[in-house]
């Protein structure tokens, strides 16, 4: 017996002696599916012995028992759902990757038996592969001396915990929330990229991300760049070299698909994420580990999670999103804990202040008002500021039953609300679209602004919906300010000056059996990608989409699009000029347009602007552009490889700034609109990355 294998038998009888590992269990039908699996998606590198291969080490032997052995299943699982094949990982799907370890085991002397792999990554980590935790490892030969290897730097060795004062006012290299600070502007203040030298742009790294949509925003501290990935995965990248620091990989069961989410948050030294099977997960900021798991939600009752976090006041609150009957709700849990806190119902119950707006429905029969972005917050006045979607349960809301006191208007959808973080109770609401029959959610990002009301400055919250409407409104108590109507819609035909109340054109009331014109299009004239305000200029810039709809009544017995008997196409506007695409600058304070840029290709990124006087914004034609913020002249654009389906950041590490930009084609932005442009090849077979641009040396 070799000495190898000596010490791999001692290993294992002290591995098994102090802790609770148990074998590993599989059946010999799963090794024989993997088998398959393996001469498929393997054998050309690692041969068809699995020890024979030209271009990577055996999977079978001493090398395999010396880079596996002691190590738990779970590592190995993880490794190859993540790690193979090499040119598109996680491909091959959760079952296949089971039996394709199977076989591995089975191939190395582990011994079949009765039960399948479990899918459980506890049990799984509680399994140990048998052989030497240490040999000579990686396939290199044995005995030979490696030279030194280059010291790296690590900013996680020296990244700091981040304070409720750093998030109401970041550092300014920092991109510390999805809008960089809590009143959701989408400004930076660095200024070295300007509208004189952002023509100079360069790549400077790029990275590949897991495959498949991607809407959600980085984050940067300390140097580290914080993304999350479809699947749910979350990668710590160093943000001047694109070097991996650490990835965490939620593993979910085999009937949760993955969902898109929208942004993470970062606090103390805490990550957190919402999850495609309903929790708020924690991480630890500098390993990657799960600090805590808390369960938001019943997936199969319906809920969901799209949007994501955010944190202030030691709370993480989060929105969920769904059909779920009674509607869905925003928790506030302990951020250090998970613990739930409180949880406020986005759908008002009957008998409670806004119950009897929902035509007499039982609470059962109400629902939607889904929370698809992360709110915003003020500090002075203690106030987080959410936005509840439309029902897309219309038809019991489309005529008003006749009972005393009780309305049509579904509170609190297509809403503004004002709740309190500590106890998560309402302050204030306001409605700014009652009975919304058309999809159309006021559900986005709600600015907080200073601005001079009545000769006081306030602040207040400016927000708009679908239609491209924006609705200003005190902050601290949700009076009506103005409106101010991009030009878009054909849905609402006036607006009360006094209370912001808006009339509807009948003509476009759905439920008398004829097809409606409505623009513009459910996918909105614009959208969850969110518009940026620029506190030096006053000047607001919104990524919009020029595009409208035909609501077709269904057939006797179909549902529709909408539960009041229609469904949507898309068409373009009757005026089109076949440019769809549209990015507008409102001066807040004159109320007045400054410029717009009109294109072919639909917007699909939300908007960064910056102290450099720059604006930069994506579409769906794979171009990432930089503006002049002042005139709107198109500075800067790359074709990227695939759809930028997110928002643009930038941070400063060492005194250089950098912009960065996710792509990841398939988000509800980046689908809806490619039936307008014919001619538009994008990747069929897609492809995920961040890249990060820098002005040259």
């Amino acid at each position: 017996m070799t000495k190898i294998a000596v010490l791999a038998i001692i290993t294992s009888m002290y591995l098994d002696a102090q802790t609770s590992y148990t074998s590993p269990d599989f059946t010999t039908a799963q090794a024989t599916e993997g088998k398959a699996t393996y001469s498929r998606t393997c054998a050309s590198c690692h041969g068809t012995n699995l020890d024979d291969g030209e271009f990577a080490p055996p999977l079978r032997g001493i090398v395999f028992r010396a880079n596996w052995g002691g190590k738990s299943v779970d590592d190995l699982l993880q490794y190859a759902t993540t790690k193979m094949p090499p040119g598109n990982p996680g491909q091959i799907g959760d079952a296949a990757y089971a039996q394709l370890v199977a076989f591995l085991l089975q191939q190395n002397g582990v011994p079949a038996g009765l039960q399948p792999l479990p899918a459980e990554a506890a049990r799984l980590q509680s399994m140990r592969i048998p052989g030497a935790p240490s040999g000579p490892g990686g396939g290199l030969a044995p005995g030979i001396t490696m030279p030194p290897v280059p010291k790296k730097n690590n900013p996680l060795d020296k990244i700091t915990p981040v304070t409720d004062a750093m998030l109401a006012k970041p550092p300014e290299g920092e991109w510390l929330s999805w809008r960089r600070t809590y009143d959701d502007n989408g400004y930076s203040p660095l200024k070295q990229i300007t509208t004189r030298n952002v023509g100079n742009l360069r790549v400077v790294w790029s990275w590949s991300l897991p495959n498949g949509p991607n809407e959600a925003t980085p984050l940067v501290h300390d140097g580290v760049l914080f993304v999350h990935s479809f699947g749910d995965k979350i990668q710590a990248l160093d943000a001047v070299t694109g070097d991996l620091l650490w990835q965490y990989s939620r593993r979910l069961a085999k009937d949760v698909p993955a969902g898109v989410k929208r942004n993470i948050a970062i606090y103390g030294d805490k990550l957190y994420m919402p999850t495609s099977d309903v929790h708020m997960v924690a991480l630890d900021v500098r390993t990657g580990k799960v600090v805590w798991d808390q369960e938001i939600g019943d997936r199969k009752a319906g809920v969901g999670l799209s949007g994501g976090p955010l944190v202030a006041k030691g709370k993480v609150m989060v929105g969920t999103s769904g059909r779920t009957p009674g509607g869905n709700y925003i928790v506030g849990l302990d951020a250090q804990t998970g613990k739930e806190a409180w949880r406020f119902y986005v759908i008002a119950r009957p008998g409670e202040p806004g119950g009897d707006s929902w035509n007499g429905l039982p609470l059962d029969k109400r629902n939607g008002a889904s929370v698809w972005t992360a709110g915003s917050y003020d500090p002075a006045l203690n106030l987080a500021f959410f936005g509840p979607a439309q029902t897309y349960d219309t038809g019991p809301l489309l005529h008003p039953v006749n009972q005393p006191g009780v309305t049509n208007d579904g509170l609190y959808t297509d809403s503004t609300i004002a709740l309190n973080p500590d106890t998560g109770k309402l302050v204030w609401h306001y409605q700014h679209l009652p009975n919304d029959q058309w999809d159309l959610d006021w559900a986005f990002e709600r600015h907080i602004i200073p601005m001079n009301v009545n000769g006081t400055v306030k602040k207040v919250v400016v927000t708009s919906g679908k239609q491209g409407i924006y609705d200003v409104l005190e902050a601290d108590t949700g009076k009506y300010v103005f409106s101010k109507d991009l030009g878009i819609q054909n849905i609402v035909t006036a607006i009360d000056p006094k209370t912001g109340a808006k009339t509807i054109n009948p003509a476009v009331i759905p439920g008398d059996g004829k097809t409606k014109l409505i623009c513009p299009h459910p996918g909105g004239g614009r959208s969850w990608i969110p518009s940026s305000y620029n506190p030096e200029t006053k000047i607001l810039y919104t990524p919009l989409v020029e595009t409208c709809s035909d609501l077709i009544p269904v057939q006797e017995g179909e549902r529709g699009s909408l539960s009041s008997g229609v469904r949507w196409t898309i068409r373009p506007r009757p005026d089109s000029d076949g440019k769809f695409g549209r990015i507008e600058a409102l001066n807040l304070v004159t109320r007045e347009v400054t410029w717009i840029d009109r294109q072919r290709a639909p917007q699909t990124t939300g908007i960064l602007s910056t102290a450099g006087g720059t604006v930069f914004a994506g579409s769906i034609d794979r171009v990432f552009s930089a503006y002049d913020g002042a005139t709107g002249k198109q500075l800067f654009h790359i074709r990227l490889n695939d759809v930028p389906n997110s928002n643009p950041i930038t941070y400063m590490v060492n005194g250089k700034q950098y912009i960065a930009m996710v792509v990841g084609n398939g988000g509800a932005q980046a689908a809806t609109f490619p039936v307008l442009l014919p001619e538009l090849e994008n990747p069929p077979d897609r492809g995920a990355a961040i890249w990060v641009f820098a002005l040259p040396e």
